[in-house]
Protein backbone atom coordinates (compact mmCIF):
# COMPACT_ATOMS: atom_id res chain seq x y z
CA UNK A 1 0.00 0.00 0.00
CA UNK A 2 1.29 3.38 -0.95
CA UNK A 3 1.19 6.00 1.74
CA UNK A 4 0.90 9.64 0.62
CA UNK A 5 2.59 11.92 3.07
CA UNK A 6 1.29 15.48 2.97
CA UNK A 7 3.97 18.10 2.42
CA UNK A 8 4.20 20.47 5.35
CA UNK A 9 4.80 24.04 4.35
CA UNK A 10 6.56 26.33 6.71
CA UNK A 11 4.42 29.27 7.61
CA UNK A 12 5.57 32.52 6.06
CA UNK A 13 7.12 34.92 8.48
CA UNK A 14 5.40 38.25 8.56
CA UNK A 15 7.96 40.88 7.91
CA UNK A 16 5.87 43.42 9.83
CA UNK A 17 3.53 42.81 12.69
CA UNK A 18 0.09 44.44 12.76
CA UNK A 19 1.21 47.38 14.85
CA UNK A 20 4.46 47.75 12.96
CA UNK A 21 2.61 47.72 9.62
CA UNK A 22 0.27 50.46 10.74
CA UNK A 23 3.23 52.49 11.95
CA UNK A 24 4.97 52.07 8.60
CA UNK A 25 1.86 53.20 6.70
CA UNK A 26 1.51 56.23 8.94
CA UNK A 27 5.13 57.16 8.40
CA UNK A 28 4.77 56.75 4.64
CA UNK A 29 1.69 58.96 4.52
CA UNK A 30 3.36 61.57 6.67
CA UNK A 31 6.35 61.50 4.34
CA UNK A 32 4.12 61.96 1.31
CA UNK A 33 2.35 64.88 2.91
CA UNK A 34 5.67 66.45 3.81
CA UNK A 35 6.98 65.92 0.29
CA UNK A 36 3.96 67.72 -1.08
CA UNK A 37 5.16 71.00 0.37
CA UNK A 38 8.68 70.61 -1.01
CA UNK A 39 9.81 71.01 -4.58
CA UNK A 40 12.13 68.68 -6.45
CA UNK A 41 15.22 70.04 -4.74
CA UNK A 42 13.91 69.36 -1.26
CA UNK A 43 13.11 73.02 -0.62
CA UNK A 44 9.75 74.18 0.71
CA UNK A 45 7.38 75.27 -2.07
CA UNK A 46 7.40 79.10 -2.21
CA UNK A 47 4.40 80.90 -0.79
CA UNK A 48 2.56 82.71 -3.60
CA UNK A 49 3.30 86.39 -3.72
CA UNK A 50 0.46 88.90 -3.28
CA UNK A 51 0.93 89.93 -6.93
CA UNK A 52 0.51 86.31 -8.06
CA UNK A 53 -2.58 85.90 -5.89
CA UNK A 54 -3.96 89.17 -7.28
CA UNK A 55 -3.49 87.93 -10.85
CA UNK A 56 -5.15 84.58 -10.10
CA UNK A 57 -8.04 86.23 -8.26
CA UNK A 58 -8.58 88.74 -11.08
CA UNK A 59 -8.73 85.85 -13.56
CA UNK A 60 -11.27 84.02 -11.39
CA UNK A 61 -13.38 87.16 -11.00
CA UNK A 62 -13.37 87.70 -14.76
CA UNK A 63 -14.41 84.10 -15.40
CA UNK A 64 -17.11 84.38 -12.73
CA UNK A 65 -18.42 87.58 -14.29
CA UNK A 66 -18.54 86.00 -17.74
CA UNK A 67 -20.55 83.15 -16.21
CA UNK A 68 -22.73 85.71 -14.40
CA UNK A 69 -23.66 87.39 -17.69
CA UNK A 70 -24.57 83.98 -19.14
CA UNK A 71 -26.63 83.34 -16.01
CA UNK A 72 -28.36 86.71 -16.43
CA UNK A 73 -29.19 85.85 -20.04
CA UNK A 74 -30.55 82.43 -19.11
CA UNK A 75 -32.61 83.95 -16.30
CA UNK A 76 -34.06 86.51 -18.69
CA UNK A 77 -35.05 83.70 -21.07
CA UNK A 78 -36.49 81.62 -18.22
CA UNK A 79 -38.55 84.57 -16.99
CA UNK A 80 -39.84 85.19 -20.54
CA UNK A 81 -40.72 81.51 -20.95
CA UNK A 82 -42.58 81.60 -17.64
CA UNK A 83 -44.56 84.65 -18.72
CA UNK A 84 -45.44 83.05 -22.07
CA UNK A 85 -46.51 79.87 -20.29
CA UNK A 86 -48.83 81.82 -17.98
CA UNK A 87 -50.27 83.72 -20.95
CA UNK A 88 -50.93 80.47 -22.80
CA UNK A 89 -52.59 78.97 -19.73
CA UNK A 90 -54.87 82.01 -19.48
CA UNK A 91 -55.72 81.82 -23.19
CA UNK A 92 -56.43 78.09 -22.93
CA UNK A 93 -58.74 78.68 -19.95
CA UNK A 94 -60.67 81.34 -21.87
CA UNK A 95 -60.79 79.05 -24.90
CA UNK A 96 -62.17 76.23 -22.77
CA UNK A 97 -64.89 78.54 -21.48
CA UNK A 98 -65.85 79.44 -25.05
CA UNK A 99 -65.82 75.76 -26.01
CA UNK A 100 -68.06 74.89 -23.07
CA UNK A 101 -70.51 77.60 -24.16
CA UNK A 102 -70.53 76.25 -27.72
CA UNK A 103 -71.13 72.71 -26.43
CA UNK A 104 -74.03 74.03 -24.38
CA UNK A 105 -75.45 75.54 -27.56
CA UNK A 106 -75.12 72.18 -29.32
CA UNK A 107 -76.81 70.55 -26.35
CA UNK A 108 -79.78 72.86 -26.80
CA UNK A 109 -79.98 71.89 -30.47
CA UNK A 110 -79.76 68.22 -29.55
CA UNK A 111 -82.55 68.52 -27.00
CA UNK A 112 -84.79 70.22 -29.53
CA UNK A 113 -84.10 67.51 -32.10
CA UNK A 114 -84.72 64.77 -29.56
CA UNK A 115 -88.07 66.27 -28.67
CA UNK A 116 -88.84 66.41 -32.40
CA UNK A 117 -88.17 62.69 -32.67
CA UNK A 118 -84.52 62.31 -33.56
CA UNK A 119 -80.95 63.44 -32.97
CA UNK A 120 -78.77 64.50 -35.84
CA UNK A 121 -75.64 62.29 -36.09
CA UNK A 122 -73.47 65.39 -36.38
CA UNK A 123 -74.73 66.67 -33.04
CA UNK A 124 -74.15 63.29 -31.41
CA UNK A 125 -70.60 63.38 -32.73
CA UNK A 126 -69.93 66.92 -31.54
CA UNK A 127 -71.17 66.06 -28.03
CA UNK A 128 -68.69 63.21 -27.80
CA UNK A 129 -66.45 63.14 -24.71
CA UNK A 130 -63.32 63.17 -26.90
CA UNK A 131 -62.92 66.56 -28.65
CA UNK A 132 -60.59 65.06 -31.26
CA UNK A 133 -63.56 63.18 -32.67
CA UNK A 134 -64.98 66.56 -33.64
CA UNK A 135 -62.38 66.97 -36.33
CA UNK A 136 -62.91 63.45 -37.63
CA UNK A 137 -66.54 64.25 -38.20
CA UNK A 138 -65.97 67.20 -40.51
CA UNK A 139 -67.79 65.56 -43.41
CA UNK A 140 -70.89 65.09 -41.26
CA UNK A 141 -70.84 68.75 -40.31
CA UNK A 142 -71.19 69.66 -43.97
CA UNK A 143 -74.53 67.79 -44.07
CA UNK A 144 -75.88 69.53 -41.00
CA UNK A 145 -78.47 72.27 -41.19
CA UNK A 146 -77.32 75.87 -41.48
CA UNK A 147 -77.65 76.63 -37.77
CA UNK A 148 -76.03 73.40 -36.73
CA UNK A 149 -73.33 73.82 -39.34
CA UNK A 150 -72.32 77.26 -38.03
CA UNK A 151 -72.31 76.07 -34.43
CA UNK A 152 -70.32 72.94 -35.26
CA UNK A 153 -67.78 74.98 -37.28
CA UNK A 154 -67.31 77.30 -34.31
CA UNK A 155 -66.67 74.37 -31.98
CA UNK A 156 -64.21 72.87 -34.43
CA UNK A 157 -62.25 76.14 -34.53
CA UNK A 158 -62.21 76.36 -30.76
CA UNK A 159 -61.02 72.77 -30.37
CA UNK A 160 -58.20 73.41 -32.83
CA UNK A 161 -57.24 76.59 -30.97
CA UNK A 162 -57.15 74.80 -27.61
CA UNK A 163 -55.02 72.02 -29.06
CA UNK A 164 -52.65 74.66 -30.49
CA UNK A 165 -52.43 76.44 -27.14
CA UNK A 166 -51.73 73.18 -25.35
CA UNK A 167 -48.99 72.34 -27.86
CA UNK A 168 -47.42 75.78 -27.45
CA UNK A 169 -47.60 75.40 -23.68
CA UNK A 170 -45.76 72.08 -23.85
CA UNK A 171 -43.00 73.74 -25.88
CA UNK A 172 -42.74 76.65 -23.42
CA UNK A 173 -42.67 74.30 -20.45
CA UNK A 174 -39.80 72.34 -21.99
CA UNK A 175 -37.98 75.62 -22.70
CA UNK A 176 -38.52 76.77 -19.12
CA UNK A 177 -37.12 73.52 -17.71
CA UNK A 178 -34.06 73.79 -19.98
CA UNK A 179 -33.41 77.37 -18.85
CA UNK A 180 -33.83 76.40 -15.20
CA UNK A 181 -31.31 73.59 -15.61
CA UNK A 182 -28.92 76.04 -17.28
CA UNK A 183 -29.36 78.46 -14.38
CA UNK A 184 -28.34 75.75 -11.93
CA UNK A 185 -25.23 74.95 -13.99
CA UNK A 186 -24.25 78.62 -14.27
CA UNK A 187 -24.77 79.13 -10.56
CA UNK A 188 -22.46 76.24 -9.72
CA UNK A 189 -19.80 77.70 -12.03
CA UNK A 190 -20.06 81.17 -10.49
CA UNK A 191 -20.00 80.01 -6.89
CA UNK A 192 -17.07 77.68 -7.64
CA UNK A 193 -15.00 80.54 -9.10
CA UNK A 194 -15.82 82.88 -6.23
CA UNK A 195 -15.08 80.22 -3.61
CA UNK A 196 -11.68 79.62 -5.20
CA UNK A 197 -10.96 83.37 -5.20
CA UNK A 198 -11.84 83.58 -1.50
CA UNK A 199 -9.61 80.60 -0.77
CA UNK A 200 -6.65 82.26 -2.48
CA UNK A 201 -7.23 85.56 -0.68
CA UNK A 202 -7.44 83.80 2.68
CA UNK A 203 -3.77 82.85 2.29
CA UNK A 204 -2.79 86.52 2.46
CA UNK A 205 -2.50 88.65 5.54
CA UNK A 206 -4.85 91.63 5.96
CA UNK A 207 -1.96 93.93 5.11
CA UNK A 208 -1.21 92.00 1.92
CA UNK A 209 -4.87 92.06 0.88
CA UNK A 210 -4.99 95.80 1.46
CA UNK A 211 -1.80 96.25 -0.58
CA UNK A 212 -3.38 94.63 -3.65
CA UNK A 213 -6.62 96.59 -3.26
CA UNK A 214 -8.85 93.83 -1.89
CA UNK A 215 -11.64 94.94 0.36
CA UNK A 216 -10.74 98.62 0.41
CA UNK A 217 -12.87 101.56 -0.63
CA UNK A 218 -10.41 103.23 -2.96
CA UNK A 219 -11.94 104.64 -6.08
CA UNK A 220 -14.77 106.56 -4.48
CA UNK A 221 -15.47 110.06 -5.64
CA UNK A 222 -17.40 112.95 -4.20
CA UNK A 223 -20.79 114.16 -5.43
CA UNK A 224 -19.21 117.46 -6.50
CA UNK A 225 -16.78 115.55 -8.71
CA UNK A 226 -19.79 113.81 -10.19
CA UNK A 227 -21.56 117.07 -10.95
CA UNK A 228 -18.51 118.37 -12.78
CA UNK A 229 -18.18 115.15 -14.76
CA UNK A 230 -21.82 115.19 -15.81
CA UNK A 231 -21.57 118.80 -16.96
CA UNK A 232 -18.49 117.96 -19.02
CA UNK A 233 -15.12 119.60 -19.33
CA UNK A 234 -14.72 123.00 -21.02
CA UNK A 235 -15.00 122.65 -24.77
CA UNK A 236 -16.44 119.15 -24.50
CA UNK A 237 -19.94 118.37 -25.77
CA UNK A 238 -22.33 117.83 -22.91
CA UNK A 239 -24.38 114.64 -22.60
CA UNK A 240 -28.12 114.55 -22.99
CA UNK A 241 -30.37 114.90 -19.97
CA UNK A 242 -31.04 111.18 -19.76
CA UNK A 243 -27.35 110.29 -19.90
CA UNK A 244 -26.71 112.89 -17.18
CA UNK A 245 -29.49 111.37 -15.07
CA UNK A 246 -27.97 107.89 -15.46
CA UNK A 247 -24.55 109.17 -14.37
CA UNK A 248 -26.10 110.89 -11.36
CA UNK A 249 -27.82 107.64 -10.39
CA UNK A 250 -24.51 105.77 -10.64
CA UNK A 251 -22.82 108.35 -8.40
CA UNK A 252 -25.59 107.93 -5.85
CA UNK A 253 -24.85 104.19 -5.75
CA UNK A 254 -21.12 104.50 -5.00
CA UNK A 255 -20.23 102.07 -2.22
CA UNK A 256 -23.12 99.70 -2.95
CA UNK A 257 -22.02 96.06 -2.77
CA UNK A 258 -21.43 93.85 -5.79
CA UNK A 259 -23.79 90.86 -5.81
CA UNK A 260 -23.91 88.69 -8.90
CA UNK A 261 -27.33 88.68 -10.56
CA UNK A 262 -28.44 91.85 -8.69
CA UNK A 263 -30.07 94.84 -10.38
CA UNK A 264 -30.53 97.14 -7.39
CA UNK A 265 -31.60 99.15 -5.67
CA UNK A 266 -29.08 98.29 -2.96
CA UNK A 267 -26.72 95.84 -4.72
CA UNK A 268 -25.62 95.30 -8.31
CA UNK A 269 -23.55 93.33 -10.75
CA UNK A 270 -21.95 95.28 -13.59
CA UNK A 271 -24.76 95.07 -16.14
CA UNK A 272 -27.36 95.36 -13.38
CA UNK A 273 -25.93 98.77 -12.39
CA UNK A 274 -26.04 99.99 -16.00
CA UNK A 275 -29.60 98.74 -16.46
CA UNK A 276 -30.78 100.33 -13.21
CA UNK A 277 -29.07 103.67 -13.96
CA UNK A 278 -30.75 104.03 -17.32
CA UNK A 279 -34.06 102.68 -16.04
CA UNK A 280 -34.02 105.60 -13.58
CA UNK A 281 -33.58 107.89 -16.60
CA UNK A 282 -36.55 106.36 -18.44
CA UNK A 283 -34.59 104.12 -20.81
CA UNK A 284 -35.02 100.34 -20.86
CA UNK A 285 -31.82 98.43 -21.56
CA UNK A 286 -31.25 94.68 -22.00
CA UNK A 287 -30.04 92.71 -19.01
CA UNK A 288 -26.69 91.40 -20.24
CA UNK A 289 -23.45 93.05 -21.33
CA UNK A 290 -23.44 91.29 -24.69
CA UNK A 291 -26.95 92.61 -25.39
CA UNK A 292 -26.28 96.07 -23.97
CA UNK A 293 -23.39 96.70 -26.34
CA UNK A 294 -25.84 96.44 -29.24
CA UNK A 295 -28.53 98.59 -27.63
CA UNK A 296 -27.29 101.97 -28.85
CA UNK A 297 -24.97 103.67 -31.31
CA UNK A 298 -21.37 102.54 -31.20
CA UNK A 299 -18.91 105.37 -30.53
CA UNK A 300 -15.11 105.43 -30.76
CA UNK A 301 -13.10 105.74 -27.58
CA UNK A 302 -11.86 109.18 -28.64
CA UNK A 303 -15.44 110.54 -28.66
CA UNK A 304 -16.69 109.23 -25.32
CA UNK A 305 -19.15 111.38 -23.37
CA UNK A 306 -20.45 110.95 -19.81
CA UNK A 307 -23.23 108.39 -19.83
CA UNK A 308 -21.74 106.24 -22.60
CA UNK A 309 -21.47 102.53 -21.83
CA UNK A 310 -17.92 101.18 -21.92
CA UNK A 311 -17.29 97.47 -22.38
CA UNK A 312 -14.29 95.28 -21.61
CA UNK A 313 -12.67 91.94 -22.48
CA UNK A 314 -12.97 90.02 -25.71
CA UNK A 315 -16.18 88.31 -24.57
CA UNK A 316 -17.77 91.67 -23.64
CA UNK A 317 -18.23 90.38 -20.10
CA UNK A 318 -17.91 93.67 -18.19
CA UNK A 319 -19.49 97.12 -18.51
CA UNK A 320 -19.27 100.48 -16.81
CA UNK A 321 -20.78 103.98 -17.21
CA UNK A 322 -18.31 106.54 -18.51
CA UNK A 323 -18.17 109.73 -16.42
CA UNK A 324 -15.46 111.70 -18.24
CA UNK A 325 -11.76 112.17 -17.68
CA UNK A 326 -10.96 108.61 -18.73
CA UNK A 327 -12.95 107.21 -15.81
CA UNK A 328 -16.08 105.19 -15.27
CA UNK A 329 -18.38 104.04 -12.49
CA UNK A 330 -18.79 100.28 -12.38
CA UNK A 331 -19.59 97.34 -10.11
CA UNK A 332 -16.23 95.51 -10.19
CA UNK A 333 -16.53 92.17 -8.37
CA UNK A 334 -17.45 90.71 -4.95
CA UNK A 335 -14.28 92.11 -3.37
CA UNK A 336 -15.12 95.75 -4.14
CA UNK A 337 -18.23 97.95 -4.07
CA UNK A 338 -19.52 100.17 -6.83
CA UNK A 339 -16.68 102.60 -7.46
CA UNK A 340 -14.91 104.96 -9.82
CA UNK A 341 -12.07 103.45 -11.86
CA UNK A 342 -9.99 104.31 -14.92
CA UNK A 343 -11.19 102.71 -18.14
CA UNK A 344 -7.58 101.69 -18.80
CA UNK A 345 -7.87 99.23 -15.93
CA UNK A 346 -9.22 96.47 -18.22
CA UNK A 347 -8.93 95.52 -21.91
CA UNK A 348 -11.27 97.91 -23.74
CA UNK A 349 -13.81 96.20 -26.04
CA UNK A 350 -15.99 99.07 -27.25
CA UNK A 351 -18.50 101.75 -26.28
CA UNK A 352 -22.17 102.47 -26.94
CA UNK A 353 -24.24 105.63 -26.60
CA UNK A 354 -27.84 104.94 -25.61
CA UNK A 355 -28.99 108.50 -24.83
Amino acid sequence: MTVHVAAHRKPRRHLLGGGTARTAVTVALAGAATAAVFDGTGQAAPRPTPARVRAEVDKLYQEAEAATEKYNGAKEEADAAGRRLRTLADEAARGQDRLNSARDALGSIAAAQYRAGGLDPTVRLMLSADPRHYLEGAELAERAGSRQSATVAGVRRQVREIERLRGDARVELASLKDRQAELRRRKRTITGKLDEARRLLSRLSPEERAAIGEGGDAGHASRSDGARDVLGAPGQATPGSRAAAAVSYAYAKLGSPYVWGATGPDAFDCSGLVQAAYRSAGISLPRTTYAQIGAGRRVPRSELLPGDLVFFYSGVSHVGIYIGGGRMIHAPNPSAPVRVAPIDQMPFAGATRVA
